[in-house]
């Protein structure tokens, strides 16, 4: 019961993790966050991975999701701390998200809640062609706070998944040491003498 309970909520953890994650991927395709998009895609695979491995009993896919959370959980917290620009990191940045491959940002960063976006015209002589500059104002919530509320329901999500898949992991391996120990005992009991049926033959004389 309690290996069919904690396999459930893991699986249920999982699904989860699979809508929420889908969900960014989307926002970063939108937002041409390249690093990010790389990741989550990493990151859907192991789920679904961890996900097959807690329905069909295998205890290693598991293991590797349990592994794998620690690493999304390291990656998520360095997000956190990009966008609040702890030390020395800038969120400005073109290299850490974007490979220095564009000059975009966050989608949320004109998308957001009540924000309302206004073409600076004309752009600065330095602009290039192929960039339009905005004026951003009356967001009710800054695009930075909103990409660190996302990494923190991911870091929640991938702790939560972390206990359950050491939970799960623990108790499929107790039963297959319990399954173990009964067919070694089976294969190697006791057998009793058994009955031979004996046919004596007698001459026959004519």
């Amino acid at each position: 019961m309690g290996c069919c309970s904690g396999r459930c909520t893991l699986a249920f953890i999982c699904g989860m993790q699979l809508v929420s994650v889908l969900e960014r991927q989307v926002i970063d395709f939108l937002g041409y966050q390249w690093a990010p998009i790389l990741t989550n895609f990493l990151h859907i695979i192991v789920v679904i991975l961890g996900l097959f491995g807690t329905i069909q009993f295998r205890p290693r896919y598991v293991t590797g999701y349990a592994a794998w959370m620690v690493m999304w959980m390291t990656w998520n917290v360095f997000i956190i701390c990009f966008y609040l620009e702890v030390g020395d990191l800038s969120r400005d940045s073109d290299l850490v998200l974007t490979f220095n491959l564009s000059m975009h940002r966050s989608w949320w960063m004109e998308n957001g809640p009540g924000c309302r976006v206004t073409p600076i015209s004309p752009p600065p002589s330095w602009a290039p062609e192929d960039h339009r500059y905005i004026s951003i104002s009356a967001c009710l919530m800054d695009f930075q706070f909103i990409e660190v509320a996302h990494s923190s329901l991911q870091i929640l999500l991938a702790l939560m998944g972390f206990i359950y898949a050491c939970y799960v992991v623990k108790l499929i391996s107790e039963e297959e040491d319990s399954f173990d120990f009964i067919g070694g005992f089976d294969s190697y009991g006791y057998q009793g003498p058994q009955k031979t049926s004996h046919l004596q033959l007698q001459p026959m004389y004519m």
